[in-house]
Formats: structure tokens, sequence, C-alpha cells
């Protein structure tokens, strides 16, 4: 059997917690809390631990899910959690104030992790808000010097996340996810 290990990242409410239950092939385990702080203006409840989820691959291949907490306050948990994984899905909320400075807050965070795997860039909302458009965001990572897929996906659709989570999956081995 093999088993292979993806870290959904972003900031709180872009969507790592509903994209893993989407894509997940079992019961998703969650560790959300009441938000107590500034988050309880944008949803009642938020990660403060991880999410994780698995998805089933043809023969007996294991995609693993884990989804890190999008508070900063919570950060000890995203190297933890980065260990031993494949790639990263950053997910980013088009209707934040400023997405940009999310995705730049990110990739720094996980600049490490990036430069040793792979990242895939989800950008949600964008039925809320289609500004700023994805040609902005691939202006911003080329800037940075990174050059992922980016996406844009409603994290309640299965079909946008598989598609997405296929791209890193392919982008680390053409062979992979089959």
């Amino acid at each position: 059997m093999s088993n292979y290990k993806i870290i959904f990242t972003g900031p709180v409410g872009a969507g790592k917690t509903t994209a893993i239950t989407a894509l997940s092939d079992v019961p998703p385990v969650t560790t959300d809390e009441a938000a107590s702080d500034m988050t309880k203006t944008m949803k009642q409840s938020t990660t403060v631990a991880l999410d994780y989820g698995m998805m089933k691959l043809d023969g007996d291949e294991r995609i693993h899910l884990y989804g890190t907490p999008g508070q900063e306050r919570f950060d000890f948990m995203w190297d933890i959690l980065s260990e031993g994984g494949l790639g990263l899905i950053l997910l980013l909320d088009n209707t934040r104030a400023d997405p940009f400075k999310d995705l730049h807050f990110f990739l720094e965070s996980f600049k490490e992790f990036i430069a040793e795997s792979k990242l895939v860039v989800g950008v949600t909302r964008m039925d809320l808000s289609d500004n700023p458009p994805l040609s902005e965001y691939h202006k911003q990572l080329d800037s940075a010097n990174i050059n992922p897929p980016v996406f844009a996906v409603d994290a309640r659709q299965r079909r946008d996340v598989y598609v997405m989570t296929q791209a890193l999956l392919y982008s680390l081995d053409p062979g992979l996810g089959g």
C-alpha cells in the first residue's frame, strides 16, 4: 500500500475544512472549536489543531489530507503537519480585504516546505468577488519566482477540489493518482 500526504493551508475562512470534507472518502476528523477572537466576526468555529481526511486512489494508494489551522497563533502546527508531506494546497479567500497579503504571508511561512515539495493555489469565493482576477494571482506568484497552477475553486464542490488535488499529484509524478 502506498500512502501520500498533502497539506491544505490558508487563512481563516478560506475553505480548508470544507475542501477536505468534500474530497475525503472517509468521514473527516476536524478540531473545530468556537471562535473566541476576531475570527468570530467571520465564522462561528475555527480549526485549532488540524483537519484530516483520506482520498482513495487506484489500487492500494491513499492520499492523506491534512488541513492546518488558519490562525497564526496556531502556526506551531504548520511545521508538525507539513512533515513528510508531498505538496501544499494553498487556499485563498478572494473576498478578504487583501488576498495578496495572505498569499505572500503563506508563501513566506511555508517557504522551506514549498522549496522541497510542490504547490497548487486555489482561490475560493470567486463567485462572491471576481476581483482580483486569477491573472493577478499569477502576476503575484511570478513576482515571487513561483509558478504553480492556480485554480478558481468552490471548496464545497468535490470536483473542484479533486481537479486541484490531481494537478498537485500530477506535478509530483505524472503517473501518480491515476
